[in-house]
């Protein structure tokens, strides 16, 4: 009697099914731990331990504050705990100062009168306001999409819908302060190029899907591994 083949597994974001041993989700690219990196096995070991995952990027962070911690305590044991025994010796040498030479007398010179009535303050010009400039948004700030442009972006994150908006808009800041640029938050019931149910964390707005391919990449080394470029039509 044969056995019967095993369900397939569901990705626990987005439902999409996947077979063992598959690292990632080809729906969403939520990380299922399928792969045995080093990343692979703390994902493992966080998930089965806390009801929830904030993503690959935590690994990079945690290690980068160890280095900087481990890194300050060795400062503060090889700095010097007290000041140098040895003495300077400064040579002074003594000269004399010369009296300043008093200024002559400056003779008194009588300004002329101004006659009554006569302005004596130049004409004045309307000033000119300074060009109006545009800076980027600060850290932590959102870009929202332009209305009716399609283009291409870097999905960061799909989060359910029933997550709530405010938890997607808590991420995409998390992914700004992070150093990513144009970072915001998309429904994707309003694109008709993405699935419905989702909120979209991206950065960038793209007019070429090689520009966001290189900006994927790029975000997968600032700690989104997950990170993956998608078209985004109206």
């Amino acid at each position: 009697m044969s056995t019967p083949p095993e369900a397939p597994h569901e990705c626990p974001r987005c439902g999409a099914p996947y077979v063992d041993g598959q690292e990632y989700c080809l729906e969403c690219g939520y990380h299922l731990g399928g792969g045995r990196s080093v990343v692979s096995v703390l994902s493992q070991w966080w998930q089965a331990r806390f009801p929830w995952y904030p993503g690959d990027w935590i690994w990079p962070v945690l290690l980068g504050l160890l280095i900087a911690v481990l890194g300050g305590l060795a400062a503060a044991l090889i700095s010097p705990s007290g000041k140098s025994s040895n003495g300077t010796i400064v040579a002074t040498q003594s000269r004399t100062v010369a009296e300043p030479a008093t200024p002559p007398e400056t003779a008194t010179v009588a300004l002329p009168t101004v006659p009554a009535g006569t302005p004596t303050a130049p004409p004045t010009t309307p000033s000119t306001p300074p060009p109006a400039t545009t800076s980027a948004a600060a850290p932590g700030g959102l870009t929202p999409w332009p209305a009716s442009r399609n283009g291409y972006t870097v999905v960061l994150e799909s989060i359910p819908s029933r997550a709530g908006r405010s938890f997607a808009v808590s991420r995409a800041r998390s992914a700004s302060r992070a150093g990513l640029s144009q970072v915001g938050v998309l429904d994707s019931s309003r694109f008709s190029s993405l699935h419905p149910g989702y909120y979209v964390v991206f950065s960038g707005i793209y007019a070429s899907k090689a520009a966001a391919d290189a900006a994927a990449s790029a975000a997968g080394g600032k700690g989104f591994a997950s990170a993956y470029s998608r078209q985004i039509s109206h």
